[in-house]
């Protein structure tokens, strides 16, 4: 067993899973998990309720310009400029009628980019690769696993659609055999009924099958970025040089510093100001401490929040531009303080006490 781990590492088999920084790499790339089939999908579904809800007026349209066409149309003179006006009247109104599908449509795909990948724009992606053009590189893609799927993939989908939408033909087979004795509008009724359900029974299994390939192509994914153990240590190694990382790194560590210290704000018996550039929180313990200690300080926006929190929790401010100064930069966090500035300090924090009610306290 040790044996055959010492070998995989050796080999270099890639058997760990993407680091978040490998993954990052892959996206900007292009590598992303996407199925085309998500997108189809969609748009035939979209598309069949536009048809369901809005079937009337887009009905109605192509109505209105059969009719404006054989009332108005008919009687021009046939010249180059009427011809020229004609085609201009029909095109816009022929615009007008499939403007919504067509909007529909690309909401879809859009829609359907955005569930699987999120907000991606890459301008690297559109440089023109002249590698895509050698037919010997077509020639293996076209003779690959990867299209061999493909291929597979499109099979099933033409098979499980044809069979649903011939069980929704057989359903009403009876109403379609008796369509002939009906008038116009109830045969049309029928047809447009009929061609709805199908879309939604096609689009229904399309869907089923779109989620069955995202899960493919998401496992295929994950497969293709996995990782050696000796990849994963020389892009830890390669981070750890990385000013960028470097930099986010101590960042976070004094995000976190801070977050800290501010929670120890509101233990402070007092807090000393500049006013506003400089912010020292001082507490004092006679039984336990020999003398006050700095649990917390800051400069600029740190001072301000710190106030902020002290008059949340009542804390007492007390504003000494030289002694904020002094204990600013010779006291560190954690740290007593020193013997030069006791009697100011014990002077402010006989103040507090003495305005708080609490001066027999520190007299014991």
């Amino acid at each position: 067993m040790l044996l055959r781990l010492d070998l995989q590492l050796f080999s270099g088999e890639k058997t760990e899973k993407a680091t978040p920084n490998k993954r990052r790499e892959a996206r900007k790339k292009g590598q992303i998990v996407k199925s085309m089939e998500v997108s189809s999908a969609l748009t035939l579904l979209f598309s069949f309720g536009f048809l369901l809800v809005g079937g009337k007026s887009l009905i109605e349209g192509c109505l209105s310009l059969y009719r404006h066409s054989f009332k108005e149309y008919m009687h021009l003179e046939l010249t180059i400029s009427s011809t020229q006006v004609l085609f201009n009247q029909i095109l816009w109104e022929s615009v007008k009628i499939t403007a919504p599908i067509l909007a529909i449509s690309l909401a879809a795909g859009v829609i359907a980019n955005y569930i699987q990948v999120g907000f991606m724009f890459n301008f690297g992606l559109l440089k023109f690769n002249f590698g895509k053009l050698n037919p010997l590189q077509g020639l293996k893609q076209m003779f690959s696993l990867r299209a061999l799927v493909e291929l597979v993939k499109s099979c099933l989908k033409i098979i499980i659609t044809s069979v649903i939408v011939f069980w929704v033909i057989w359903k009403r087979k009876n109403e379609l055999l008796i369509m002939g004795e009906k008038n116009l509008i109830d045969s049309a009724r029928l047809i447009g009924s009929l061609v709805i359900q199908m879309g939604f029974a096609a689009s229904g299994s399309l869907i089923v099958l779109a989620a069955a390939d995202y899960i493919y192509q998401k496992f295929q994914h994950e497969k293709k970025l996995k990782m050696s153990k000796q990849e994963i240590k020389d892009e830890f190694k390669k981070m750890e040089g990385d000013p960028f990382i470097k930099g986010q790194r101590r960042a976070k560590q004094r995000e976190l510093s801070m977050n800290r210290m501010m929670q120890e704000v509101p233990k402070a018996d007092v807090l000393i100001t500049n006013p506003t550039h400089f912010a020292i929180a001082i507490l004092y313990d006679h039984s336990t401490m020999e003398a006050p200690q700095v649990i917390a300080k800051g400069k600029g926006y740190t001072a301000l929040k710190m106030k902020e929190i002290a008059k949340e929790h009542n804390i007492m401010t007390v504003e000494n531009r030289p002694l904020a100064r002094a204990l600013y930069a010779s006291v560190e966090i954690g740290e007593t303080i020193p013997e030069d500035l006791f009697n100011a300090v014990g002077e402010i924090l006989a103040y507090v006490y003495f305005q708080e009610g609490r001066y027999k306290e520190m007299m014991t």
